[in-house]
């Protein structure tokens, strides 16, 4: 069993000193290719930058999370020079420490230095308390993003920016293939979604390959942090990354697998606008918070297989008053729903069913109603 997470910190740093440029515990090297601080960054024209970070232009304020990783650092890079061509907006770095490493400490203290080299307001934020003997990274994963809204929150930024990138997508491609997600999962990441708080997640490199922020942050003479457990099989990005070659062998490069997501995100959104139609002919209303109750009309079973499974998961999530994004629920569940409704719409029979804290009913005439679980007795199972 995990360890409950705790509350972390999150404090402000200082570093009025100009470092050197230092990352982890190693001294750079100062390559004579090194772009002065007043000139375009190597290998990265002002035009693609410009290009890359424009969506934020609107954006009251941005919160760039930096842990002091190649990708990361390149990102520190861009958004530096990216101040010193257009009008930004305010923009902090945050660094997460958590708590993991030994050298975990030092390293977010580079990154303050770095930061502050380049102008830039620092937040060290630390995961506190006790770690979770399993499922390790999925924690990390979610109390580094809690802090991060924080610190975001605390900034009154509206965008979180991350420095994901083409290799980044094209294994969260091949862990959705191997976790038989449908064609919404197998889009992987976006470019911009929003948070349960409201908070617009952009990653503008998404379209870039590691190899050229790698190479940006050589030829800038800034040595990265390498953190051991990112190649760590026994975590599945670490085995996907010490099988990279092999993949590769067999036509699975990140391109592709990026070129998929493109495909299926595409494919996705025509399904959600489908959806919206269909939800109007469906009578499920606009979110408004949480409702007692939803009722669809018969029309549902009309609509094909992919879209009635949408819309009962929007009914279900609107019920619950939880945003379309804060909660999932397992798609083999809501297909075994959206399964059994179908079956018994065909014989004219009705059916009641539970998933995600709702009572599904379904009536002789084909309406469905959705409410709120009551209180289960010690014993009493669940349906689906």
């Amino acid at each position: 069993m995990c360890a409950r997470t705790s509350r972390g910190s999150v404090h402000a740093s200082n570093v009025p000193e100009t470092p050197a440029p230092v990352l982890g515990d190693r001294v750079t090297r100062e390559p004579s290719s090194r772009s002065p601080m007043g000139e375009p960054l190597p290998g990265f024209a002002d035009s693609e930058i410009a290009a890359l970070l424009d969506p934020l232009r609107d954006a009251k304020g941005i919160v760039l999370a930096v842990s002091g990783g190649p990708d990361s650092l390149a990102l520190l890079l861009m958004a530096w020079r990216w101040r010193a061509i257009v009008a930004a907006p305010p923009i902090t770095v945050a660094s997460v420490d958590h708590a993991l490493r030994p050298e975990s400490a030092a390293e977010i203290k580079a990154v303050a230095a770095q930061s502050a080299r380049f102008g830039l307001v620092h937040r060290a934020l630390r995961w506190e308390g006790p770690k979770p003997v399993t499922g390790v990274h999925e924690a990390a994963r979610a109390a580094r993003y809690r802090l991060l809204e924080i610190a975001a929150r605390d900034a009154g930024a509206t965008h979180l920016v991350t420095a994901h990138h083409e290799d980044d997508q094209a294994e969260t491609v091949l862990l959705r293939l191997v976790r038989g997600s449908g064609v919404g999962g197998l889009a992987a990441m976006r470019r911009e979604s929003r948070m349960a708080s409201g908070l617009i997640l952009a990653r503008p490199l998404l379209g870039l390959p590691k190899a050229r922020l790698v190479a940006l942050v050589d030829a800038m003479g800034l040595v990265a942090v390498d953190d051991p457990s990112n190649r760590d099989p026994r975590f599945a990005r670490g085995a996907l990354r010490i099988r990279a070659d092999a993949q590769e062998g067999l036509g699975l490069t990140a391109a592709r697998l990026a070129l998929l997501a493109r495909r299926a995100a595409r494919a996705d959104d025509a399904i959600e606008q489908a959806a919206d139609r269909a939800a109007l002919r469906c009578g499920l209303p606009e979110p408004a918070g949480a409702v007692a109750e939803i009722r669809l009309a018969p029309a549902l079973f009309l609509e094909a297989e992919e879209v009635r499974l949408r819309l009962l998961r929007r009914a279900i999530l609107q019920v619950a008053g939880v945003p379309a994004g804060a909660q999932e629920l397992r798609l083999e569940r809501l297909e075994a729903l959206g399964e059994g409704l179908a079956e018994a719409r065909a014989r004219g029979a009705t059916l009641k069913r539970t998933l995600g804290g709702m009572v599904i009913r379904l009536a002789a005439d084909g309406n469905v109603s959705l409410t709120r679980e009551g209180p289960r007795q010690r014993g009493q199972s669940r349906h689906v």
